[in-house]
């Protein structure tokens, strides 16, 4: 494994990782009347959560990670959207294929082994018209939170950042969930 898919897998597991936070950071939320914007990678990943989202800033990592996890109450979705440092003298192109293929197979590894009813469904390739940044889109289920989810990780790299979006569902709201992940990647 590569130097830069171990710190996208330490990253991912990390957004993963941070969905039992939800409690723990409610009393900082903001948000949840007005439409939450969101921008990654320098305004090359951007894309508007609609109303009813409250932002929860998660803990800076001490490698440069940094995070906001998005939670909807009504609608029991959440969204994680982090954002890492490279490790140093590692950059990537805006749309690096060998990146996010080794960054999609090491999460589909971490996944498998963190748990145990992980189902990947798809994977796709996705190119941003506006920007040309690439990115990896992998939707699973597992058993997470306390119950069965429906999940859209979405990575993308550029320079020496790279960001992982992880759209979280509970999978009796597939459509609202595929009208969340089409509205995130601009489809």
């Amino acid at each position: 494994m590569s130097l830069f898919s171990k710190k996208a897998v330490v990253l991912l597991l990390t957004a993963v990782a941070s969905l039992g936070a939800v409690n723990a950071y409610a009393a900082k939320a903001t948000g949840g009347d007005a439409p939450a914007k969101v921008s990654m990678l320098g305004g090359k990943f951007s894309f508007t959560l609609p109303k009813g989202f409250v932002a929860n800033p998660l803990p800076s990592g001490a490698t440069g990670a940094s995070g906001t996890m998005y939670a909807n109450e009504a609608t029991k979705t959440v969204v994680i959207a982090a954002e890492n440092t490279l490790p140093p003298g590692v950059t990537v192109k805006d749309n690096d294929g060998e990146f996010l293929d080794n960054t999609a197979s090491e999460f589909d590894a971490a996944q498998r082994k963190a748990l145990p009813d992980f189902n990947k469904l798809s994977e796709k390739s996705l190119t941003q018209k506006s920007t040309g940044l690439g990115l990896r889109q992998v939707d699973s289920t597992a058993t997470q939170g306390g119950g069965k989810t429906l999940t859209t990780t979405l990575m993308a790299g550029s320079g020496s950042r790279m960001a992982v979006i992880q759209i979280i569902s509970r999978p009796n709201d597939k459509a609202g969930h595929d009208t969340l992940v089409n509205q995130i990647t601009g489809k």
